[in-house]
């Protein structure tokens, strides 16, 4: 897999993708470029630069990755959704823990997808440091250095978003040794030749300390806002660093840092609104997020997609979400046996989450929380959710819990603030709760009920080393079994001498 996008030319890689000239994941691997830019032409103009960075989104963006396989996973891998269909394509050894080096549609394609994406950012910044001589007057505005900066945020946010999410699966939770387990080849270099292949995997605290370094770099040099809320959710901006540093520190179990981070985005009180930078806030409706064009003020990172620019076929999350006669593919039901979200006492009945994104068809229930399209004749667009303001109000809620031991009077707030605005009978006291424990327990619980479907089920159990439940035919997975995270896929282990196996 490394062999295969490394020989793609450096220009020809990111130009094409820019210009939408790819159909699916084979073609971004393809070792063969159709035309062969150099870096004279795109980075000649503001234009074609803009358009590198527009392919920066597009690859992180693959349906092989966060623009829907990565958040099916997520979920799946936990006892909220029953597999119906033991299709090996669309996650079924996923669902069931029995993936393998092998696994070519879950284990070799996320990989692939995630480090094609992270070299087009490596690319990307060398193209920049190398041309930066050329950004002057008269093709380049006087403003043109600082928008090259917002760009290296952005691209540097991606890498970070990217490792972030290739930790959550292939490697063991920070948790596991405080970051001393092997954790990804960490590359940082534009690779275009053969070169750069055999790398060592970094150690979990180094990745997440490289991911750390890069999202405090997109903060301090993105754009406090991009102007229109479709760019605001689809394009990094600064709060969009700042929201994903509390998740990120939140596996670490950083909890101070957590706090720190999210109180730059979240006041001590009721409205709960970022106060600088784009107006991020907890919607009244948790419906309106997830109603066209989803993008309300909630959404503080999401992928978009068009009928042209699509995730590509059984990558969409309607499809593995919504029943057949929804239009979807009902590949996942949801679990409705003893231990599924939906027989939890705490989801309750009149919740607007179970009202609004829970349907039943036949004798099965479904989640409809992406509704646009359908398999026999539209294709799914649905944006593919990354962050979201309400996680940032849970992620300092159970930091302060954790960090004090204590029923926090703010954390407590904020708890309510999510869970109030879809069950408003459901609210939690203090003297109700009795224990910091109950508190991280209801907390955990809100989690799973508010992102169910967003790919958030699979970092909680890992980040506290919890083992995975059983569901249906498939047993329990304990944290020791070798089982728990995935393995190295078959592609890196062939063309890297280096790598160490899970």
């Amino acid at each position: 897999m490394k062999v295969a996008f490394k020989k793609t030319a450096v220009a020809a890689s990111t130009l094409l993708l820019a210009l939408g000239t790819f159909s699916c994941q084979k073609d971004l691997l393809s070792p063969t470029p159709q035309i062969q830019f150099s870096d004279q032409v795109i980075f000649s103009n503001p234009a074609r630069i803009a358009l590198q960075v527009n392919g920066l989104y597009a690859y992180v963006k693959a349906g092989n990755f966060l623009g829907g396989r990565a958040q099916v996973y997520g979920d799946i891998r936990a006892n909220d959704f029953l597999n119906r269909t033991n299709n090996a394509v669309t996650g079924y050894s996923v669902w069931n823990h029995t993936e393998t080096e092998t696994s070519q549609n879950d284990v070799i394609n996320m990989w692939g997808a995630a480090y094609a994406a992270i070299n087009q950012v490596n690319v990307f910044l060398a193209g920049l440091d190398a041309n930066a001589a050329r950004f002057v007057a008269p093709t380049f505005p006087a403003t043109f250095a600082a928008t090259a900066l917002n760009y290296q945020g952005e691209a540097r946010l991606l890498r970070a978003l990217s490792y972030y999410t290739l930790l959550q699966y292939y490697a063991r939770p920070y948790s596991d040794g405080n970051g001393t387990k092997p954790g990804l080849p960490l590359r940082l270099q534009a690779e275009t030749g053969l070169t750069g292949n055999n790398l060592a995997r970094s150690s979990v605290a180094d990745v997440y300390a490289q991911i750390i370094l890069d999202l405090d770099f997109a903060e301090k040099n993105l754009p406090l806002t991009n102007g229109t809320a479709p760019l605001n959710v689809t394009r990094a901006h600064r709060n969009t660093a700042i929201a994903l540093k509390t998740r990120v520190y939140l596996s670490m179990g950083r909890y101070s840092d957590v706090i720190t981070e999210a109180n730059k985005l979240v006041p001590a009180a009721a409205p709960f609104a970022a106060s600088t930078g784009v107006a991020n806030a907890l919607n009244s409706s948790v419906a309106a997020v997830f109603t066209l064009p989803e993008e309300t003020t909630e959404s503080i990172l999401s992928f978009a997609f068009t009928a042209q620019d699509t995730p590509g076929t059984q990558n969409q999350l309607a499809f593995y979400f919504l029943p057949a006669a929804l239009g979807g593919g009902g590949e996942y039901s949801l679990n409705t046996t003893t231990g599924g979200i939906l027989t939890n006492p705490g989801f309750a009945a009149t919740d607007a989450r179970r009202t609004n994104f829970v349907v039943v068809s036949g004798t099965e229930s479904f989640l409809k929380k992406y509704t646009t399209g359908s398999l026999a004749s539209a294709p799914y667009t649905d944006k593919a959710p990354v962050i979201r303001y309400a996680e940032v109000m849970l992620n300092l809620a159970e930091a302060k819990v954790r960090s004090t031991n204590t029923i926090d009077a703010q954390a407590l707030v904020l708890l309510n603030a999510v869970r109030g605005r879809s069950n408003p009978t459901g609210l939690y006291t203090a003297a109700g709760l009795g224990s910091a424990s109950a508190m991280t327990d209801a907390l955990l619980l809100e989690r799973r009920i508010e992102f169910l479907g967003e790919g958030i089920r699979n970092i909680d159990v890992t980040r506290l080393n919890a083992p995975f439940p059983a569901k249906g035919p498939v047993k329990e997975v304990l944290p020791a079994s070798t089982l728990y995270v995935w393995p190295i896929p078959s592609s890196e282990l062939l063309t890297n001498t280096l790598i160490e196996r899970n």
